[in-house]
C-alpha cells in the first residue's frame, strides 16, 4: 500500500502573531504562524478587511516568532525559532513575494528538546542582538549588524546558560544604545531535586535575572538577579533609553512582571511598584481562584505608551505607568475591553488591534478611543502603602470591575478558524450537491460552533430582482472606454433586447441606438467611444453621437454566433462561413474581403481580448459540429487561414480564450489558455503557443450534466473565467497560481461582470427570470464555512440513520450547569445578597462562563438539524453528570429499534481520572427523533469514554474493561466482559464479529466476540505503543489510526491469521496460544506511517468526488483538513517518490528542518508520499523545474498534470 498526502485545510490556529514593516513600505504587515506555516497577512486600512499576501509550509514545528529591525534600517525581518535547532532570520521579498532565508545558524540536536534552545526568543528592541532560549538550562545570545554593503550578519553564539534553572520567560529590556540586556524568569532546582522530603521545592524561589551583553567583550555576563513572586509567568518590556535627539528619556526601562492576581514593576535599583489585576465582580465568581495575565502587547506613541494586557478570562486591561525621567511616580491600571482569549495580540500603527484567538475566529478590531476619559475605575501603585510592596507575600485587597459590551474597539473583521477540530463527519445530507460535506464540531466553552464545510466559493448576494420573462443573456458595458463604472445592462429575450441603464436606479431606457425588436448575440464596448451590438441579422455599430452604421447578413442566412474584443469583430454565418471585421484607426468596421467556409456548422467562437499598445489578436478559436477546435490566424499576412486543430470527444458548446498568470507555467506574465467547454459537460484546458499558434498540454475535467457556457469575467482586477454547467464554477489566479472552484450559488444561465459605485466588483447573472448581482469576497478560500453556536464544548457527534438529525454531546469542565448555577443564585438571594443582574446576562459566547473549581462540568445533548443549521432540542443532564460518548444502538432484544446510548460520568476529575460513578443512559427516539425519552440509567465502575452498536446490542469502552450489553426493562444487562486492557478504550470500529479497540497508551487492539461460548477476546495488537485519538477500519483486516503525537499509521493483521481466529468457533485456540512479548499471540504489521505535525481527531473512509475512489480523510486539532489518496499504479508510486526526493534538496525548509527527519519524527516515515513537497515544484524557478522533470523523464507540463490529476480525481480540489 502507498499513500499521497494531500492538505485540502490548512491549520487555521494561530500560535505566534508579529506585527513589522516586512515588505519596507509604510504600511504595517502582520506575520502569523499556524504551527506549521508561516503567513503575511496584510490589513487594509480602508476597508478594515485582513487579506494574506503569501502562506507557505515550513515543513516543522514552529515555536517562537519574533519581529526586529536594524538600528536606523526601515524593514523588520522575522526570526524563527523552531524544532530544528536552528535559528533562522527570514525577510519577505515582496517582488517574488516569498519568504527569504538570510541566515541559517545551527546551535543543537533537532526535535523540541528540553534543553535545545527555541521555545523563547527576546529580541532587544534597537536591533542589535537576540536571545534564544530553551526551557531549561540553554539561553544563546546572537550579535546582529550591518556588513560594508548594508546586509545583514550575524555571530557566533555567546552562551548565557545557567545549569538546573527552568526558564518561564524571557524579554528584551529597553536600554537605549548602552550594552543590550535581556530580563529572564528562573527557576533552580537543583535543591528540589536532591531534596526527597519535598520542602525544597516548596521553598524553591523563582528569580528575576538580567543578562548584559557587553558589546565591548563580546561576552554576556549575568547582571542583577532578585527574588520575585512566585508565581510569576509573564515578562513586558517598558520602554526607556534616551533619545538620539534630546536628553528626554523615553521611559523608566525595565518590565513588568505578570504574576497570579497582581502585576509588578521591576527594575534594578528602582523601588517596586504593585498593583492588582482586577477581577469580574460576578455573583457566581469562584474566590478562591487566582487571575494570570495570558498575553501583553506594548505599544509606544509620541511621547507616551501604555500597555494592553490580557487575563485568561479575555478582559483587556490598559497600563500607564507615570514617570519622570527614569523614576516611576505610579503604576496605573483599568479595565479597556473583553475580547477573546488570544495566544498573540498586536497593535498596528493605524489603530488596529489583531488578536489572534487560542481557539475560534480571530478577530481584528479598530480602536475608537484609547479609554482615557471613561469612567471605568482605575487603580494605581500610590493607592497601596510602599507602592503596594509593603508585604509582599500578602495578597492586595481584591480590586473589582463589571464587565461590559465593546465600548473603545469595534470590530471590524474576523478571521474564519476551525481551531480546534474535536470531531467530525463526512456525509452528503444537503439537497441537490453531488459531493460530500465535512461536518466539524469546533472550539471551546461558549465560543463553540457546529460548522457544515462545503467545497466552493462563498458568494455575497447583493441584488436580486423578478424580471417580466426568461432572458437567455446577460451584458453590462460601458459607454467610453475610460469610464470608471459600467452604464448598461442589455438582456436578450426570445424575441427582443431590454437596455437598463445604471443610475441611482436602475430602469429601462429606450434611445440607446440598439435594436430592441431582436434578440442580441454579443455587446462590446468599441474603440474609444463607440459600442456594437450583434443580433441575429447583422451588426448595429451605434457611434458616440448616436448615429447607426448596420452591416447586414446576406438574404436567407443569419449570424449564429460571434465573438468581439475592443478592436475585432467575427461572426458566423448560419451557412457555417466566417465573417472577420477590424477596426481602423478612424474608428470604422472594416469587413475583411474574403469569408472563410467551414465546412462544418459553427458552434462556438473565441477571441481574446486585444492586448496592451497592439492593434489586434492574432487567433481566433472556432469550435465546429465535426468535434474539432480550430485556431485561425487573424494576422494580415495570414488573415483566416487555420493554423492548428485539434480533436474533441463532443461537440464543443463553449470556446473562450484568456490571458492568465499562472506562476507554475510562467512566473512573469500571463499564459494563453484557450477553454473549451463540451456539450457533455467536460471542460478542456489547453495553452496556445503565442508564437506558432499550437495547443498543447489539455487538461480536462467534468464539471456537470449540462453543456458548458464560458465567460470571461473580471475578479478582484484579474482576468477569471465563468463556467456554468449544473453548478457555476469559477477558474481564476489567487497568489499567481490558478484555481478551479465551484461556486455555491444558484444555478445561473448566463452571467457577465458588472462594476457600479455600489459594488464595484462584482458579477451580474440570470437563474430563470431572476436578475442577481454578486460578488465573491474571499478567493483562495476552498471550503465556505456555515456555523451555528454551541453552549459547551462539544466532544462527539453522531448521525441518526434515517432522519438526518445529527446528536452531539457537549460538556464543559470547571463551569457549572445552568441547574446548579440558578439553585446558587437562589440561595444567594435568599441569603439577601444583591445580584447584578446585568452581569449575568451578558452573553457568554463573548464573555464566557464564570469558572468553577476542579470536578464540575456543564454538559448536554444537542438534536442538530445540518441542513439548515438549526438546533431541533437540548437535553441538559443534571446531578454533575457530563458526557463523554454517544451512539446509536438497534437492541435486537426490541426488534432493532433504534435506541440512543450515552456515555457520562458524575463529579469527574481528568487527572488522575475519577469519577463517583459512570453512566450508561439510554434513550428512546420520539417524534420522529426531534425528543429524547429516557428509559432508564446503568451504572458502570469507570467513565464510558467509547460506546458502540454491535450485533442488535451494545459494546462499551468501562475505563480499563470492555464489554457488551444488552438491554432490560430497568437498565442494561452486562453480558460479558474482558478486563485486559492496559490504560482506558478510547475507541471502538467493527466489522462481523471482530471489534477493533483503541487504547488510550498501547495503540490498536483485535478482539473478537465468540457467541457459543459467551467469550470476548483479544487475539492481536501492536508492537509499538501508541497514544491513540482516532481510528478506522479500512477493510476487514487493516486499521487507520492516528495518536497524540500527529502521527497517522495504518496497520494490518496477517490474512492467514484473520481465518484462523474466524474458523475456531469457540476461541479456545486464541486463549490456548502463547502470548508474544507479554501481549496477544498475534502482531500486526506497520504498512504506513507518516507524521502530519498536528494532532488527529478524526479519521474516515469516504470518497470525496462522485464515482471516485475512496480516500482516508482525516481532520486535525489546528483546523487542518487533509486526505491520504492510494496510489493506483506502480508507476505513479515510482514517479512521485523520485519527485518527492528532488524536492526535497531543492525546496528547503524555511526554518531549517529536514523533511524526511520531519515527516519521520517519531518514526521513520513509511509508504506515504508527501504531496504537499511535490506541489511545490511549481513555485520552483523554471530552470529548476525542467531539470528535475528531465531527470524524471517527463515534460514539466507532464509532471504539473500529474499532481493536478491526482488531487483533482482524489478531492475535487
Amino acid at each position: 500500500m502507498h499513500l499521497y498526502n494531500l492538505t485540502l485545510q490548512a491549520p487555521t490556529a494561530i500560535t505566534h502573531a508579529v506585527a513589522g514593516n516586512f515588505s519596507g513600505s509604510r504600511t504595517q504587515e502582520i506575520i502569523v504562524s499556524r504551527g506549521t506555516r508561516l503567513e503575511l497577512l496584510r490589513p487594509d486600512v480602508q476597508s478594515g478587511k485582513v487579506f494574506t499576501v503569501i502562506a507557505t509550509d515550513v515543513f516543522g514545528s514552529i515555536r517562537s516568532l519574533a519581529a526586529f529591525r536594524l538600528t536606523g534600517g526601515t524593514k523588520d525581518y522575522a526570526i524563527v525559532g523552531s524544532d530544528s535547532g536552528r535559528i533562522v532570520i527570514l525577510e519577505y521579498d515582496p517582488r517574488t513575494s516569498t519568504f527569504v532565508k538570510v541566515h541559517q545558524e545551527t546551535y543543537g540536536k533537532s526535535g523540541a528538546r528540553r534543553i535545545v534552545p527555541g521555545q523563547y526568543l527576546a529580541t532587544d528592541p534597537k536591533g542589535r542582538s537576540v536571545m534564544i532560549a530553551a526551557m531549561e538550562k540553554a539561553k544563546l545570545v546572537y550579535i546582529l549588524n550591518r556588513d560594508a554593503a548594508a546586509n545583514l550578519t550575524i555571530s557566533s553564539p555567546l552562551e548565557a546558560h545557567k545549569n538546573n534553572a527552568i526558564i518561564h520567560h524571557i524579554v528584551g529590556l529597553d536600554v537605549g544604545f548602552e550594552n543590550p540586556t535581556f530580563a529572564a524568569l528562573e527557576v533552580d532546582y537543583s535543591e528540589s531535586d536532591q531534596d526527597p522530603t519535598g520542602e525544597a521545592f516548596n521553598n524553591a524561589e523563582k528569580m528575576l535575572t538580567y543578562y548584559e551583553l557587553d558589546l565591548g567583550l563580546n561576552h554576556v555576563v549575568r547582571k542583577w538577579s532578585e527574588p520575585t513572586d512566585p508565581r510569576a509567568n509573564l515578562l513586558v518590556q517598558v520602554p526607556g533609553g534616551q533619545l538620539a535627539t534630546s536628553d528626554r528619556y523615553d521611559g523608566p526601562s525595565g518590565v513588568l512582571v505578570c504574576c497570579e492576581d497582581h502585576i509588578i514593576y521591576r527594575h534594578m535599583d528602582a523601588p517596586q511598584h504593585r498593583i492588582p489585576i482586577p477581577r469580574r465582580k460576578h455573583p457566581l465568581e469562584d474566590p478562591d481562584r487566582g487571575l494570570l495575565i495570558t498575553a501583553a502587547v506594548m505599544h509606544k506613541m509620541k511621547g507616551a505608551f501604555f500597555f494592553l494586557l490580557q487575563s485568561e478570562e479575555g478582559d483587556l486591561y490598559k497600563v500607564t505607568i507615570e514617570h519622570e525621567e527614569q523614576d516611576v511616580k505610579a503604576v496605573k491600571i483599568k479595565y479597556f475591553d473583553t475580547v477573546p482569549v488570544a495566544s498573540s495580540l498586536c497593535i498596528l500603527k493605524s489603530g488596529f488591534l489583531f488578536v489572534a484567538s487560542e481557539f475560534g475566529n480571530h478577530h481584528f478590531y479598530q480602536f475608537q478611543k484609547l479609554g482615557d476619559d471613561d469612567n471605568e475605575p482605575e487603580w494605581s501603585s500610590t493607592d497601596y502603602p510602599s507602592f503596594g510592596m509593603a508585604d509582599p507575600t500578602a495578597a492586595l485587597p481584591r480590586a473589582y470591575f463589571r464587565p461590559r459590551p465593546l465600548d473603545n474597539l469595534t470590530l471590524v473583521d474576523e478571521l474564519e478558524s476551525l481551531c480546534p477540530i474535536i470531531d467530525s463527519k463526512v456525509m452528503n445530507l444537503l439537497p441537490n450537491s453531488d459531493t460530500p460535506q465535512i461536518f466539524t464540531a469546533c472550539g471551546r466553552g461558549a465560543r463553540s460552533t457546529f460548522r457544515t464545510l462545503r467545497h466552493g466559493l462563498e458568494v455575497e448576494e447583493v441584488v436580486s430582482s423578478d424580471l417580466p420573462g426568461i432572458p437567455n443573456a446577460v451584458w453590462t458595458t460601458k459607454l467610453k472606454e475610460d469610464d470608471p463604472y459600467d452604464s448598461y445592462i442589455i438582456l436578450s429575450f426570445v424575441n427582443g433586447t431590454l437596455v437598463l441603464s445604471i443610475g441611482e436606479t436602475i430602469e429601462e431606457v429606450q434611445d440607446t441606438g440598439f435594436l430592441s425588436s431582436a434578440p442580441t448575440l454579443a455587446v462590446q464596448q468599441i474603440g474609444a467611444d463607440a459600442l456594437l451590438q450583434v443580433y441575429p441579422h447583422g451588426i448595429r455599430h451605434v457611434l458616440a453621437d448616436r448615429r447607426v452604421n448596420e452591416w447586414r447578413v446576406p438574404s436567407g442566412r443569419t449570424i449564429v454566433c460571434a465573438t468581439t474584443n475592443k478592436r475585432q469583430v467575427v461572426v458566423a454565418l448560419s451557412s457555417a462561413e466566417l465573417v472577420y471585421f477590424e477596426l481602423d484607426l478612424d474608428g470604422q468596421l472594416n469587413e475583411y474581403q474574403d469569408r472563410k467556409a467551414m465546412g462544418s456548422t459553427v458552434l462556438a467562437l473565441s477571441v481574446a481580448e486585444v492586448p496592451e499598445g497592439r492593434q489586434r489578436t492574432p487567433y481566433l478559436a472556432v469550435g465546429c459540429e465535426d468535434q474539432t477546435v480550430r485556431i485561425v490566424s487573424l494576422d494580415p499576412e495570414s488573415t483566416l487561414e487555420t493554423i492548428s486543430l485539434q480533436a474533441l470527444t463532443a461537440p464543443p458548446s463553449a470556446i473562450c480564450i484568456a490571458d492568465m498568470l499562472d506562476a507554475s507555467i510562467n512566473k512573469t506574465q500571463p499564459t494563453t489558455f484557450v477553454n473549451i467547454g463540451l456539450q457533455n459537460g467536460v471542460l478542456l484546458r489547453t495553452i496556445l503557443d503565442p508564437v506558432n499558434g499550437n495547443l498543447t498540454d489539455t487538461r480536462t475535467r467534468f464539471l456537470g450534466t449540462r453543456p458548458i457556457r464560458l465567460l470571461r469575467v473580471n475578479v478582484q482586477q484579474n482576468p477569471a473565467i465563468l463556467a456554468l454547467s449544473s453548478r457555476p464554477w469559477l477558474n481564476y489566479t489567487y497568489q499567481n497560481f490558478m484555481h478551479f472552484t465551484p461556486l455555491i450559488f444558484e444555478n445561473l444561465d448566463y452571467a457577465w461582470s458588472f462594476s457600479a459605485e455600489l459594488c464595484t466588483e462584482g458579477l451580474i447573472g440570470i437563474s430563470g427570470s431572476l436578475l442577481r448581482i454578486f460578488q465573491i469576497p474571499k478567493l483562495g478560500t476552498k471550503l465556505k464555512q456555515d456555523s451555528m453556536p454551541l453552549t459547551y464544548t462539544p466532544r462527539k457527534f453522531i448521525p441518526h440513520p434515517t432522519n438526518g438529525l445529527l446528536y452531539l454531546i457537549e460538556g464543559d469542565h470547571r463551569v457549572m450547569s445552568e441547574e446548579a448555577a440558578n439553585k446558587k443564585l437562589q440561595e444567594l438571594r435568599e441569603q439577601g445578597e444583591r445580584i447584578d443582574e446585568e452581569v449575568l446576562s451578558l452573553p457568554p459566547a463573548q464573555f464566557g462562563r464564570p469558572k468553577a473549581p476542579a470536578g464540575t462540568w456543564a454538559s448536554c445533548i444537542r438534536i442538530i438539524n445540518p441542513v439548515d443549521s438549526s438546533t431541533v432540542n437540548v437535553v441538559h443532564l443534571d446531578n454533575n453528570e457530563a458526557a463523554f460518548s454517544v451512539a446509536i444502538v438497534p437492541f435486537a432484544a426490541r426488534g432493532n429499534e433504534l435506541h440512543l446510548v450515552v456515555g457520562t460520568a458524575q463529579d469527574t476529575f481528568l487527572a488522575p481520572r475519577s469519577c463517583t460513578s459512570g453512566f450508561l443512559r439510554t434513550y428512546r427516539f420520539v417524534n420522529d427523533g426531534r425528543e429524547l425519552e429516557l428509559l432508564h440509567k446503568t451504572e458502570t465502575s469507570d467513565v464510558p469514554l467509547a460506546v458502540m452498536a454491535f450485533q442488535g446490542k451494545l459494546v462499551a469502552g468501562v475505563g480499563k474493561s470492555l464489554r457488551i450489553y444488552d438491554i432490560g426493562k430497568k437498565k442494561l444487562l452486562r453480558k460479558v466482559e474482558n478486563k485486559n486492557f492496559p490504560s482506558a478504550v478510547v475507541t471502538l470500529n467493527t466489522q462481523g464479529s471482530r471489534i477493533i479497540v483503541g487504547d488510550m497508551q498501547e495503540s490498536v487492539f483485535y478482539a473478537v466476540y465468540k457467541p457459543p461460548e459467551n467469550k470476548l477476546l483479544i487475539f492481536a495488537d501492536d508492537t509499538q505503543p501508541r497514544w491513540v485519538t482516532a481510528t478506522t477500519m479500512l477493510d476487514y483486516n487493516t486499521v487507520a489510526a492516528g495518536d497524540r503525537f500527529g502521527n497517522i499509521f495504518i496497520n494490518r493483521l496477517d490474512a492467514k491469521v484473520s481465518d484462523q481466529v474466524d474458523d475456531d468457533p469457540t476461541g479456545a485456540g486464541i486463549l490456548h496460544e502463547k502470548p508474544i512479548l507479554f501481549g496477544a499471540p498475534h502482531k500486526t504489521a506497520m504498512l504506513a506511517h507518516f507524521h502530519i505535525g498536528d494532532i488527529v481527531t478524526s479519521l474516515h473512509k469516504v470518497a470525496l468526488v462522485a464515482g471516485g475512489r475512496e480516500v482516508i480523510l482525516y481532520t486535525c486539532l489546528h483546523g487542518t483538513i487533509g486526505i491520504l489518496v492510494p496510489f493506483v499504479s506502480k508507476e505513479d508510486v515510482d514517479l512521485l517518490t523520485t519527485l518527492e526526493q528532488h524536492m526535497r534538496t531543492e525546496q528547503l525548509s524555511l526554518v531549517g528542518r529536514d523533511h524526511l527527519a520531519w515527516r519521520g519524527y517519531y518514526v521513520p516515515v513509511k509508504a506515504v508520499v508527501d504531496g504537499d513537497l511535490c506541489e511545490s515544484f511549481a513555485k520552483l524557478p523554471a530552470n529548476k523545474q525542467s531539470t528535475i522533470a528531465g531527470e524524471l523523464d517527463r515534460t514539466v507540463g507532464e509532471v504539473l498534470k500529474k499532481l493536478e490529476q491526482l488531487r483533482v480525481t482524489a478531492s475535487g480540489f
